[in-house]
C-alpha cells in the first residue's frame, strides 16, 4: 500500500517491500515523523545537519527518503528494508546512488556527525550496532534515537548510556518517543559479545552436540527455540535429499542438519536478514567437516530468483510478525515461492504454531497437506508439488 508521508522536507510516496494489496500497513509510523520534526526544529535553531549522516534501522526507508538531500548512509539488517528504500527513493525521482546503502555486516563510516537510530525490536542488535558505530562517534555528534513508547525500555536507555554517553528521553507524542544521547569519547566501552556461539543439546537429530553461531538480532540467539527443536526431531533425514532449501534460515541449524545427514545434499540457505545469512554460513562452516562446496548462502526475498521446478525439498519455519504487526503475508509468499520452485514430486515441510492454520493455505496452494507430527503447541506439515 502506497501512502503519502508529509514531512518538513516535503511529501513522499512510500510503501513497504514487496507491496502486498492484501495488507494495509504503512511504511512509516509516528516515531519516524516525530524524529523528522525534531530534526527540522534543530535546523531552525541553527544546529547544522551536515557531515556524515548515518541512519540505522530505517525499517522501510522513510527516514532516508525524507532526508535524501543530506546524502545519508543507511545501515540495515534487512534486505526488504533496503529494497523498500530503493523503491521509495525511485518514487520521488531520487537516484539510489545518492545515498549509501550498507548492511549491519558492513564496516560503518569512520566518522559520524549525525547518528539517527530507529530502535530495533532486538536489544542484542542495538548493542551490536552501537558498539560498531561508537568508534566513529565524536563529542559533537548529534545522536537521536526514535521508537514507539512500547519499544523503548529502561534496558534500551542503559545501552545508550553504557556505550555512547549520557542519555535522556523526550515526552511521548502520538505514542512515540525520542532518545537524546550526548557522546562521551572518554567512555570505556565493553567488548562486543557478538556473534554468540553455543552447543546444541542432545535429541535434535544429526546436529545434536554441534555448534551454532548467532549474530546479533537473529531469532533465539542464546538457545535453540522449541519450534525448531520440534522440527529437527521430525525432518526427512537420509540419503538422496537432493537440492534442499532452508527457507528463512535464521542461524542455519535446519539446513546444517540436512547437510550432516546427507553429505551429498546441496543446501541453499535463504533469509531476508543479513545477520541471519551470516549466522547460517558460520554455523554451516563450523559443522560441515569440509563439505563446503555443497552449500549456497543467499540474502533475498524468499525464493525469488530460484529457477522454477529446480528444488527437491523446502524446509521452513515462517515468521508471523512483521515488526509489531501480526500478518500471514510472509508465510503466504514463502509457500507460493516454494510451490513455484519445487519440481513435481518435491516437498515443502513446514513447522508452525497449531493455531496458525497453515494446513488450510497449503491445501489451497498444493491441493494436499499431511500432518507429519504434532504436539500441544506445534505441528509439522508436508505438502507435495503435483
Amino acid at each position: 500500500m502506497t501512502e503519502r508521508m508529509a514531512t518538513p522536507w516535503g511529501e513522499h510516496e512510500l510503501a513497504r517491500f514487496p507491496e502486498d494489496p492484501r495488507e494495509r500497513l504503512r511504511a512509516w509510523d509516528a516515531s519516524d515523523t516525530y524524529l523528522l520534526q525534531h530534526l527540522a526544529e534543530l535546523a531552525e535553531r541553527g544546529q547544522p545537519l551536515d557531515g556524515t549522516v548515518v541512519v540505522v534501522g530505517d525499517r522501510w526507508g522513510a527516514l532516508v527518503t525524507a532526508l535524501h538531500t543530506l546524502r545519508p548512509v543507511q545501515i540495515t539488517d534487512s534486505f526488504l528494508a533496503r529494497e523498500a528504500t530503493r523503491a521509495n527513493l525511485a518514487r520521488g525521482g531520487v537516484d539510489a546512488e545518492s545515498v549509501r546503502l550498507l548492511t549491519t555486516q558492513d564496516p560503518p563510516p569512520d566518522r559520524i556527525d549525525v547518528l539517527l537510530i530507529r530502535v530495533p525490536k532486538s536489544l542484542a542488535l542495538l548493542e551490536d550496532q552501537l558498539l560498531r558505530l561508537a568508534p566513529g562517534v565524536h563529542e559533537g555528534t548529534v545522536v537521536v534515537g526514535t521508537g514507539m513508547v512500547k519499544e523503548i525500555h529502561t534496558s534500551t536507555l542503559r545501552l545508550f548510556e553504557r556505550i555512547l554517553g549520557p542519555t535522556r528521553t523526550s515526552l511521548a507524542e502520538k505514542k512515540a518517543r525520542l532518545i537524546f544521547c550526548e557522546p562521551d569519547p572518554a567512555l570505556t566501552r565493553p567488548k562486543n559479545p557478538w556473534p554468540h556461539t553455543y552447543t546444541l543439546p542432545d535429541g535434535v537429530g544429526p546436529v545434536s552436540g554441534h555448534t551454532v553461531v548467532n549474530h546479533a538480532g537473529v531469532f533465539c540467539a542464546e538457545r535453540l527455540d522449541i519450534g525448531t527443536r520440534f522440527f529437527l526431531q521430525h525432518l526427512p533425514y537420509g540419503p538422496g535429499a537432493g537440492r534442499v532449501v532452508d527457507l528463512g534460515c535464521g542461524n542455519g541449524v535446519v539446513g546444517t542438519a540436512m547437510a550432516l545427514a546427507d553429505p551429498e545434499a546441496e543446501v541453499l540457505f535463504v533469509d531476508e536478514s543479513y545477520p541471519a545469512v551470516a549466522s547460517a554460513e558460520a554455523t554451516y562452516r563450523a559443522n560441515s567437516e569440509g563439505a563446503v562446496g555443497k552449500a549456497e548462502f543467499r540474502v533475498g526475498d524468499g525464493l525469488t530468483g530460484v529457477p522454477p521446478a529446480s528444488i527437491d525439498l523446502v524446509l521452513t519455519n515462517p515468521p508471523f510478525h512483521s515488526h509489531q504487526a501480526m500478518t500471514d503475508a510472509t508465510a503466504w509468499r514463502m509457500f507460493t515461492g516454494a510451490r513455484r520452485a519445487l519440481r513435481p514430486g518435491g516437498e515443502l515441510w513446514v513447522v508452525g504454531n497449531r493455531h496458525l492454520g497453515y494446513h488450510v493455505k497449503l491445501r489451497r496452494l498444493f491441493g494436499n497437506s499431511q500432518v507429519v507430527a504434532s504436539d500441544a503447541k506445534f505441528v509439522v506439515l508436508k505438502a507435495v508439488r503435483k
